[in-house]
């Protein structure tokens, strides 16, 4: 009789001990997922009013070619006070306050303003140069065609004025700090394998589910995240609050825009009044102030600032935001001919020119058409990792009969600054604090988070710990 083999029983792997969180990582996760429900929406709106502003360029050549371009430019260009004189015609009601010369196949607008006109609008007269015929009139605001002005307005406030500025101050707020909290999920999920392809590709492999979304939504980010903290700081310079404690910095520190002197005397007699008194200078003047700043090195597109009374110059500005950037500016005395003031883009501040190449490239100006495609893609990007957070949050809802929901449950990890080494909470608390200070619509409602974290995990311990277990009763009872 053989023996009968017998079957090795493998023994039972030890249970791995358990890896000791270090509190990061579970409140990064609640505060991206409770940022990515509350905020999303409004940066949602923000990408969507900003890729519909990168089409305002093509569309105002759509809207406003009578009145931006010119039906030929054959011939020499007449001189600029017969435009000007023109413009005055069409428009006889208002002060002269800005003109720019038109370049190749554009026109010549000079801007006007009107007392009744309100929010920095004016009225902007266009002029073909080379027959000094008016092309048309608009309201503008800052050389803005009224559609241009309308979707930016859309994209700042909704059309809502200074209140409708709150939101998208609070989006630019909070999208540096989702878009970080994000990679750092997603490297901290990575652990063991990171490499660039898991990194930077989706999951095709995953089958259907949150796990397939959730690869499109981190690796779509890893893309995006350079470019939205560019957008997110660029949004901020210029925003209410934040925008306004970053004006005061730079002014505290000496590195905002130079400021450029335009004080002349009235004794050179070369500022006169008209006989209506609606200008403070001879309009025969501006072709010699053009000649004086072309002499002095200021080519490309024009921008001329009108003498407001007979003891201002002329200001002139280069008005190319493309990159290379002209942005030089004199103060002509147009009685003399002579330089009152100078102020050239390679002598501002290192911190003034970034602010001023970052605007740009914000609005889409700096690279022109390819700036305005990446701002595009960036805001297409964005939506769509937006919309796979939310596909998450709905794929990880209960399903089981008596347990559904319409959406995933939240991260239960509350209380997780509790699990923070105490050096990252002395840090920690001070920074906010400074975030409150600095960025209000992310401080503010960061220690709000926080605070409400605190007590509802202080609460839960509480419960658990004063809850009385019911003792079976003794035996032979």
């Amino acid at each position: 009789m053989s023996a009968v083999p017998q079957t090795q029983v493998k023994p039972a792997a030890s249970p791995r001990p358990p890896q000791k969180s270090s509190g990061f990582g579970p409140l990064l996760l609640r505060l991206h997922f409770y940022a990515g429900i509350f905020v999303a929406p409004f940066l949602f709106v923000a990408a969507l009013t900003g890729l519909a502003y990168t089409l305002t360029p093509q569309l105002d050549q759509i809207v406003y070619a009578h009145e931006l371009t010119v039906a030929s430019t054959e011939g020499q260009p007449r001189p600029l006070a017969d435009q000007v004189a023109a413009a005055r015609t069409a428009h006889p009601e208002g002060t002269i306050a800005t003109i720019r010369p038109g370049e190749g196949d554009g026109t010549t607008q000079v801007d006007f303003t009107v007392p009744e006109l309100t929010n920095d609008r004016q009225h902007t007269v266009y002029v073909d140069p080379y027959t000094a015929e008016v092309r048309g009139q608009l309201t503008t605001w800052f050389s803005y065609t009224p559609l241009k002005t309308w979707f930016d307005d859309f994209h700042r406030n909704l059309q809502l004025g200074d209140l409708g500025r709150h939101y998208s101050e609070f989006a630019a707020s909070w999208l540096a700090v989702i878009a970080l909290g994000g990679l750092a999920l997603w490297w901290r999920r990575q652990r063991g394998n990171r490499t660039a392809r898991r990194l930077l590709t989706p999951e095709l492999s995953a089958r259907k589910g949150v796990r397939r979304t959730r690869s499109w939504h981190a690796a779509t980010g890893v893309w995006l995240t350079v470019g939205l903290l560019f957008l997110a700081a660029t949004g901020l310079t210029w925003s209410r609050y934040a925008g306004g404690n970053f004006g005061a910095a730079l002014d505290s520190l000496q590195a905002g825009t130079p400021s450029l002197s335009t004080g002349v005397t009235a004794a050179g007699g070369g500022h006169h009044g008209s006989s209506s008194g609606a200008v403070a200078f001879d309009p025969a003047t501006v072709d010699a102030v053009v000649r004086v700043a072309r002499d002095n090195g200021l080519d490309g597109p024009l921008e001329l600032g009108a003498p407001a009374d007979p003891s201002t110059a002329w200001t002139v500005a280069q008005n190319d935001s493309e990159f290379p950037v002209r942005k030089d500016r004199l103060a002509v005395d147009a009685a003399t001919g002579t330089v009152v003031d100078r102020s050239d883009f390679a002598d501002y501040p290192v911190l003034a020119k970034l602010t001023s190449l970052g605007t740009s490239a914000h609005m889409g100006m700096l690279f022109g058409v390819a700036n305005q495609s990446l701002l595009a893609l960036l805001a297409v990007g964005l939506l769509c990792v937006i919309v796979w957070g939310y596909r998450m949050w709905w794929q990880r809802r209960p399903t089981r009969s008596g347990r559904r929901a319409l959406a995933g449950v939240p991260p239960v990890q509350r209380g997780a600054w509790q699990q923070l080494p105490p050096w990252a909470i002395v840090v920690g608390v001070p920074v906010v604090i400074a975030l409150g200070w600095v960025i209000p619509l992310l401080g503010i409602p960061l220690a709000a988070f926080l605070v409400a974290d605190i007590a509802l995990g202080a609460l839960r311990s509480r419960r658990r710990n004063t809850a009385i277990p019911i003792s079976p009763p003794p035996a032979g009872s």
